[in-house]
């Protein structure tokens, strides 16, 4: 007897349903095998037989001495992990009829079987579930880890299960099974998380409390330089906060490749709250960008929509900072390989840190730099050119003073500054409406600078005297007009004033000839 089950591949952040055909026909041989499996499926799906076996037996079910055939199709695309064990098995069960195989075709199932036949969780419910409602299926069967999740997914029923007898039971209509409701909005608003950290924490340091700001507002990557424990970290920790909550559909977006990586938290359905990844230096490049013989979402991924915060930018290895070149400008990463290609989004901001040497103390106010000549220059040299290029604010940071530290006076609140964050965004998203790709000043493409920036004499004469005394490089022209802009979007400034240009000016510290000399 012939019987078809379905189940689901993903592939990037896509799923592809995947047909089971299972044929129980023709006594047992002896010398022959009792069961194949054909369809390209990796070591994870080969083993797939034994645990079905030993799940079966121990539900007091059994396995007769027939031939069986399960194919997998479509055929030229590999299958790959131990999620197909649950649609496999309920296609044996069917083709040797000890399950009603009238509705196996309506449902998508998947599920890691356990020896006594309970059901382990998966990766990638989300995207399954979005490709099982796309194809009309009547419902997804899941574990019951996986229910919440999947059901975000609206006009799809979700059943998540704890065990292999409770999907035998609801095919054999010997019990119900209870769809798993969620209101996706509702969850969206209470998973939306508050911060346990806030702006107020840190004192002083208002002029980098100011760059971070206009950081927020326009998505433009930042560089901070300073001593060590002059609050570099601490600053970027907080910037979460003053970013623009997610909308929905962000959510999704973020949350999907989360799934396909596994990371989602426990219990939760959404990511609701901008992510926040901080990398060790001693990461490879494929745990930055995403890869591997499986290709899986990476750091710079798992940052999507939200802040990759990268601590002693110098201390990463070379070719781990050239990969982020490519993502930093498109905006996504596509992972190539022999017999498959896949692509996940990847728009954050990149908050960076550094020392200005290896002692830490180059231009410190108090302390001596104990660092040799040319130590500086080649310190800094480890990061290169074409990255620091796609760096739009240089942010010097000084040590806070005793009094800074001990004032009681209260400091702005990260709620303060979002207000304001949220308003130049509004500004900016109207302005880039028409463009798809486009939702920031940082993402704005370089023939628009001209029109979106456009300054008077007075600003052209004070930039080309930037450029000149400063010895800007050509590379900082187009990084000044954008975040004036920003600066401008801040003050609800239709035009960019010299004030604006100004203050965009002295955020290109790198930049200036001689700075590490």
């Amino acid at each position: 007897m012939l019987v078809k089950t379905y189940g689901s591949a993903v592939y990037g952040v896509d799923a592809k349903t995947i047909t089971i055909e299972v044929n129980a026909g023709g006594e047992f041989q002896q010398g022959k095998p009792g069961y194949v499996l054909v369809g390209l499926p990796d070591g994870a799906v080969r083993e797939s037989y034994e645990r079905i076996q030993a799940a079966i037996r121990n539900n007091q079910l059994h396995l007769p001495r027939k031939r069986i055939i399960a194919n997998m199709a479509p055929a030229d695309i590999r299958k790959e992990g131990s999620f197909y064990d649950l649609p496999i098995c309920l296609g044996i069960l069917g083709a040797t009829k000890q399950v009603n195989s009238e509705k196996l075709e309506e449902y998508v199932m998947m599920g890691e079987l356990s020896l006594d036949g309970s059901l382990r969780p998966i990766k990638g419910a989300l995207p399954i579930a979005i490709q099982s409602r796309k194809e009309e299926f009547k419902g997804l069967i899941v574990p019951k880890e996986n229910a919440r999740e999947a059901a975000i997914v609206n006009s799809l029923d979700v059943y998540g299960v704890e065990s292999l007898q409770e999907v035998i039971d609801f095919f054999n209509g010997e019990s119900e099974l209870q769809p798993t409701e969620v209101d996706t909005r509702e969850e969206f608003a209470y998973q939306q998380q508050h911060y346990e950290v806030d702006f107020s924490d840190v004192k002083g340091q208002e002029n980098i409390k100011r760059a971070l700001e206009i950081s927020a507002a326009g998505g433009h990557n930042v560089i901070l330089i300073g001593p060590p424990g002059a609050g570099k970290t601490m600053l970027a920790r907080r910037f979460p906060t003053i970013l623009p909550p997610l909308s929905l559909n962000e959510a999704l977006e973020t949350t999907k490749i989360y799934s396909v990586a596994g990371r989602l938290p426990s219990g939760s359905s959404l990511i609701a709250s901008r992510p926040f990844r901080a990398p060790h230096h001693t990461i490879s490049d494929v745990a930055l960008v995403g890869g591997g013989s499986n290709p899986m979402p990476g750091e710079i991924s798992l940052a999507h929509n939200g802040v990759l915060f990268l601590d002693e930018l110098p201390e990463f290895k070379r070719s781990v900072l050239e990969v982020l070149r490519q993502p930093m400008e498109e905006g996504r990463v596509t992972i190539s390989r022999a017999k498959v290609s896949v692509e996940y989004d990847a728009h954050f901001v990149l908050i960076s840190a550094i020392n200005p040497c290896p002692c830490g103390y180059h231009n410190h106010p108090t302390k001596e730099c104990m660092c040799g000549p040319g130590m500086v220059k080649k310190y800094l040299n480890k990061i290169s050119g074409p990255l620091l290029d796609r760096i739009d604010l240089h942010v010097e940071v000084t040590p806070i003073s005793y009094d800074e530290l001990s004032e009681i006076r209260p400091s702005e609140k990260s709620a303060d500054v979002a207000v304001r964050v949220v308003e130049a965004r509004k500004i900016q998203h109207e302005r880039f409406k028409e463009l798809k790709s486009v939702h920031c000043n940082a993402q704005m493409p370089s023939r628009m600078v001209r029109d979106v920036c456009e300054i008077d004499q007075t600003g052209r004469l004070l930039l080309k005297t930037a450029m000149n005394k400063l010895q800007l490089s050509a590379r900082a022209y187009d990084r000044i007009l954008k975040v004036a802009r920003t600066i401008a979007d801040l003050h609800k400034s239709e035009k960019i004033l010299i004030e604006h240009l100004a203050e965009a000016i002295q955020y290109r510290s790198l930049d200036r000839e001689g700075w590490a000399s």
